[in-house]
């Protein structure tokens, strides 16, 4: 009776407590890359060595905030802005055009926009501003009937730029203009049809709005090379920022510094246009996708937080 007994109270008290100690949570500990520090430690060795050699070469860094500032060297920037938006304008005409005649069911136009694009974009641009500047050889006269002047006149420098880059940039825009459409399903051309809506409709209101989030990202791409290509328009004379420095290191001997210097001014405005880049993209982008494209600025914050947090558990 007794062990019954105490088999009852023991059964009635409930069911007996661990009183060991607690288990800690888990905490992960992150796995040391040490190859990285030593990569980086490398790469910042090499720029150090690289910044000393500079700074203890025969270069008079002085000079080169005057020249950056230089009213000249400005308006020869100025003059590459305008003859690169200019020739990407022309670019995006004709590739719109060369693209809708290549993809079309016409032999001749999709024969006419292959040759096209497989000559501009096969030959240097170099060699084709070349070609423009020297037109008057061919063509003495320029001569549409109503209107006549010598081609030495009318081909200025600037004109054999804007068609040397514009002409060429319209093919590499065309093969982007060309994939953009392709990319659209068929199926919305055919319910556009069903519809009623012609093809130059269907083209203008359903394909391009939608081929637009393929065409933008590397048409920006392509404007940001195009200021730098406009450098080859000092071959024809045209004072674009590059022919202006060299107008300057002519005189003045500072060669290096003022090459430094346009390099500083191709540098901002590359930067400026791949932000405007950026924003455009993310525009177009919306509804596509959930979150925004990873950019530089948002990776270091990133890197930043985790570098953070990590250091803090350590602790």
């Amino acid at each position: 009776m007794t062990g019954n007994r105490e088999v009852t109270e023991r059964s009635s008290a409930g069911p007996a407590t661990q009183t060991g100690p607690a288990h800690p949570p888990i905490q992960a500990i992150p796995v040391r890359h040490y190859g990285r520090y030593v990569s980086a430690a490398l790469v910042l060795a090499f720029f150090a060595l690289l910044i000393k050699a500079f700074s203890e070469g025969a270069i008079d860094w002085s000079l080169i905030p005057d020249l950056i500032t230089d009213p000249e060297i400005i308006k020869g920037a100025g003059r590459t802005l305008w003859i690169s938006v200019l020739s990407m304008l022309l670019g995006i005409a004709l590739g719109v055009l060369f693209a809708v005649m290549k993809l079309s069911k016409n032999p001749v136009t999709s024969t006419v926009a292959s040759f096209y694009i497989w000559f501009f974009r096969g030959t240097p641009v170099l060699v084709q501003l070349l070609i423009w500047y020297n037109l008057a050889l061919v063509f003495p006269t320029f001569n549409i009937g109503f209107y006549s002047e010598p081609m030495n006149t009318f081909m200025t420098p600037f004109l054999a730029a804007l068609l040397g880059l514009g002409i060429n940039e319209g093919a590499y825009m065309a093969e982007i203009v060309r994939a953009g459409i392709s990319s659209v399903d068929e199926g919305q051309t055919e319910a556009a049809q069903a519809l009623g809506m012609t093809g130059t409709q269907t083209m203008r209101r359903i394909v391009l709005p939608q081929a637009m989030r393929v065409i933008v990202p590397p048409s920006g791409n392509e404007f940001i090379n195009l200021l730098k290509t406009s450098s080859l328009a000092y071959a024809v004379q045209y004072r674009e920022l590059l022919k202006v420095g060299e107008e300057n290191y002519t005189t003045s001997l500072a060669i290096v510094e003022t090459l430094f210097a346009v390099s500083v001014w191709y540098l901002i405005l590359t930067t400026a246009f791949s932000v405007v880049q950026h924003f455009i993209e993310q525009r177009f982008a919306r509804g596509s996708r959930r979150n925004a494209p990873v950019t530089l600025v948002s990776r270091i914050r990133r890197n930043l937080a985790l570098r953070t947090r990590r250091d803090g558990g350590d602790r």
